[in-house]
């Protein structure tokens, strides 16, 4: 007799790769350690989600100069690890692979850093070396704009064309830290600099597909297929701009925007005056009526094009929570993640299968990345 949806759920080794809910504990003061209506992560939540592992996201903005965005990730990792501690009945703070396992067999949430954005790193190798001492265990190595490592996906102009001189001695450092290269946010040159220059697999931990989604922030099949050649892995992002051409448009980008902009506002008003809920509530509004969240099966759909693409073992889950408008339908916060697990059982995948995709074809490539290191 099959395992139920629920067992099978339970028994996987669950990997969300990216929140961005340090912002939130900055910029809300959230409270995570009960559970809340706003935003789409607390750890109650993620218990509620059956989720093991979340990779909490140290991101800086790229309007910061070097040094404010150093302080500004210090000051983040600060933050969440007074936030574990306070918690430490339900969470605990993991460096490994080891670790990881060993707090989920005692009953806790792993909670493990990623930075994104490689600025704070500045051009200073000795920098990197200490955020890996403080926990960080990947890097995107950029986010929006050009930094000091590499070109980003997004300006139309390159840069460097690829990695730096210094991006590719800092992958080269960070193979032998133990540290994943994150290829989120990096444009196609700069994905196969990293191919190129790094000993380790690479992981993209918050990125879809471009042949389902046409944005550049997604991998081509190319792309997925060279990653595969590498046995990295693609993380599916939960972002619906990202998952379908509808939410990649002009107008969808600029009303999440305002919207993100009037979410801020909201919060940042400390008694939240009626003007800053009414704005709140109206781009809200604006961006249900307008664009209604696709149902969580659009994910499952990228999950299936990788699969069929490359096979099973290259494939898994990065929700971007925290740092999106509006989650699918079925996926609203990280509570809901038993649903991806119900629609995959749904299509005929087996019980090894869909735990493979859940968080163990993550592991496999941190568990990869660790040996590197090691020898």
């Amino acid at each position: 007799m099959s395992k139920s949806v629920h067992q099978l759920h339970k028994e996987a080794f669950v990997v969300d790769t990216h929140c961005d809910t340090p912002l939130r504990i900055d910029e809300e003061r959230a409270d995570l350690g009960v559970k809340s209506n706003e935003g789409h992560n607390d750890f109650v939540r993620m218990k509620e989600g059956g989720v093991d592992l979340c990779f909490y996201a140290i991101f800086t903005r790229t309007k910061l100069s070097p040094d404010q965005s150093t302080v500004q990730a210090i000051r983040l990792i600060g933050e969440t690890k007074d936030m574990i501690e306070a918690n430490s009945d339900k969470v605990a703070l993991a460096t490994s692979v080891r670790e990881a396992r060993e707090i989920k067999n005692g009953g806790r949430g792993a909670i493990m850093l990623g930075m994104e954005n490689g600025s704070p790193i500045q051009n200073d190798i000795a920098l990197l070396n200490e955020f890996y001492r403080m926990g960080v265990r990947y890097i995107t190595l950029c986010h929006s704009a050009h930094n000091q490592l590499c070109d980003s996906c997004a300006p139309k102009e390159k840069k460097w064309g690829g990695l730096s001189p210094f991006g590719k001695k800092v992958v080269k450092q960070m193979n032998k830290l133990g540290m994943i290269i994150d290829v989120s946010h990096l444009s196609d040159d700069s994905f196969y600099d990293c191919l190129k220059y790094s000993t380790a697999p690479i992981v993209a931990t918050h990125s879809c597909c471009r042949a389902l989604c046409n944005h550049p922030r997604n991998m081509s099949d190319k792309m997925i297929k060279d990653l595969a050649k590498n046995w990295g892995v693609i993380q599916i992002n939960f972002y619906p701009a990202f998952l379908s051409d509808h939410y990649g448009c002009a107008e969808y980008f600029e009303a999440a925007d305002a919207y993100d902009s009037a979410m801020k506002a909201y919060w940042r008003s400390g008694k939240k005056g009626k003007k800053e809920i009414a704005d709140f509530k109206r781009k809200r509004d604006y961006i249900k009526k307008n664009f209604p969240s696709p149902s969580y099966k659009l994910l499952v759909d990228h999950i299936e094009h990788v699969v069929n693409l490359v096979g099973v073992d290259y494939v898994g889950l990065g929700s971007d929570y925290d740092g999106i408008e509006m989650p699918p339908l079925g996926l609203e916060d990280i509570s809901k993640f038993e649903n991806i697990t119900k629609e995959l059982r749904f299509r005929g995948y087996t019980d090894l299968d869909i735990k493979k995709i859940l968080g163990e074809n993550f592991m496999r490539v941190f568990s990869q990345v660790e040996n590197i290191a090691f020898r």
